[in-house]
């Protein structure tokens, strides 16, 4: 997505630092603008939330470090990267805006190339964070169904092992086979029962890690191939 498409939302009580922000910002981002922190929550979680916020620190009523917890605590903004602007340098500040949830720190006064350049990085951090996480659902959904696929063919591996173990039994019967012949008859029958055995090991370990021992065949076949 390109930085035109991105919106950033600007939050402080005086209305020069907001309209500086947003001098600062407009050329290249969405800017909206919020002069104290219950219209920040309002406007975060909103239909269509903000992809970063640039976060005031001192505000009467609900202050930065309580709207960032608030945000943190929500699972529909948690994701939302929150940079602190503040006049203070305090290190306790900064140690508690991190624990709160901060992405990263601005001080005041303001210098428009450091603020482009923190917004842009927590930008491309987020957007990388997004992709990764998209890529992981993708593996994740192939783990699953090639699971299922190798469920499935186990299972039909047993139709043609069936015959393997019963001819070779119905011909040994038979009164024209020498001994050798028996004899390799009834070695074929036993590495089918071999493999029968492999193959029933194999479903049953994948029924006990999915929960399902007890559960009919049929319905575990029925769910693995939905």
């Amino acid at each position: 997505m390109e930085n035109e498409a991105k919106t950033i939302l600007v939050v402080d009580d005086i209305p020069e630092n907001l309209e500086l922000l947003a001098d600062i910002l407009c050329p290249q981002y969405t800017v909206l603008l919020a002069l104290d922190g219950g219209r920040a929550l309002a406007l975060a979680q909103s239909a269509e939330p903000p992809d970063l916020i640039l976060l005031d620190l001192m505000m009467p009523d609900i202050d930065g470090f309580e709207v960032c917890r608030r945000l943190k605590a929500d699972s529909g903004t948690r994701n939302i990267p929150i940079i602190f602007v503040t006049a203070r340098q305090e290190e306790y500040d900064e140690v508690q805006g991190f624990s709160v949830g901060a992405a990263d720190f601005i001080t005041k006064p303001l210098k428009p190339l450091t603020v482009k350049a923190r917004v842009k990085l927590q930008l491309q951090l987020r957007s990388n964070l997004v992709e990764l996480e998209l890529q992981n659902q993708i593996l994740l959904e192939n783990a699953v169904l090639r699971e299922q696929v190798e469920w499935i063919n186990r299972h039909d591996l047993k139709s043609p092992l069936t015959a393997i173990i019963n001819i070779p039994e119905m011909l040994v019967e038979g009164r024209n086979l020498t001994p050798e012949q028996k004899e390799l008859l009834e070695a074929l029958q036993k590495s089918g029962l071999r493999m029968l055995e492999m193959i029933d090991r194999s479903l049953n370990l994948c029924k006990m890690e999915k929960g399902l021992m007890g559960i009919p065949f049929t319905h575990v076949l029925a769910i693995c191939r939905k």
